[in-house]
């Protein structure tokens, strides 16, 4: 007889799902997807291969919970109601998060299997629209809908070029000049 979905689930199915998601998500942080592999995570989670296999047939399966994870586990600084300070605090998370090395690492994987792979692609939209979740809330409370991406764009380019091709620390005084480029094309909405 096949559970319904109203059923609980099995409490040690449970724990194993949690167990081996969470080293599936520091291995993918930590390492990068390479390195991610079923013997890995197993070894990571205490669990035999042929258990996360089971839950998880291929690499995209585990990665998408793993990504789903990291995603959810994202904070987003509050808004405070001006558009330059809340920009700067939605930047700047951003920029932080692309300096401890971990999210590029985990971008590259991604976008490398993305041109071949359709969870892939799935699994890197995922990524941008949380890294960029804060900065877009932002914008979308502050300019007319016309200018939101072209200004999103913009600005977390910047900052990606910054942190991850040329290598170089994203600075405050970095962060102000963008968002005052970025703003003087535009015009922003009653209030901001």
């Amino acid at each position: 007889m096949a559970k319904s979905s109203s059923d609980p689930v099995d409490p040690r199915v449970a724990r194993t799902r949690r167990d081996v998601i969470a080293a599936s998500a520091a291995s993918l942080l930590e390492e990068g997807w390479g390195a991610t592999t079923h013997a890995e995570v197993a070894r990571r989670a205490g669990y035999s291969k042929a258990t996360v296999y089971a839950h998880w047939p291929t690499t995209v399966d585990l990665m998408r919970d793993a990504i789903a994870r990291i995603c959810e586990d994202a904070t987003l600084p509050p808004a405070g109601g001006n558009l330059h300070e809340d920009l700067h605090a939605a930047l700047s998370a951003l920029a932080q998060t692309l300096s401890e090395g971990r999210y590029d690492r985990l971008m590259a994987g991604v976008i490398e299997r993305a041109a071949q792979d359709e969870g892939a692609r799935d699994l890197r939209d995922r990524l941008y629209e949380t890294a960029t979740t804060g900065v877009r809330g932002v914008l979308t409370a502050g300019l007319r809908p016309d200018d939101v991406e072209p200004c999103l764009t913009m600005l977390v380019g910047a900052v990606l070029v910054r942190a991850t091709y040329e290598g170089e620390a994203v600075t405050s005084e970095f962060i102000t000049d963008i968002i005052d480029r970025a703003l003087a094309r535009v015009e922003p909405t009653a209030g901001h």
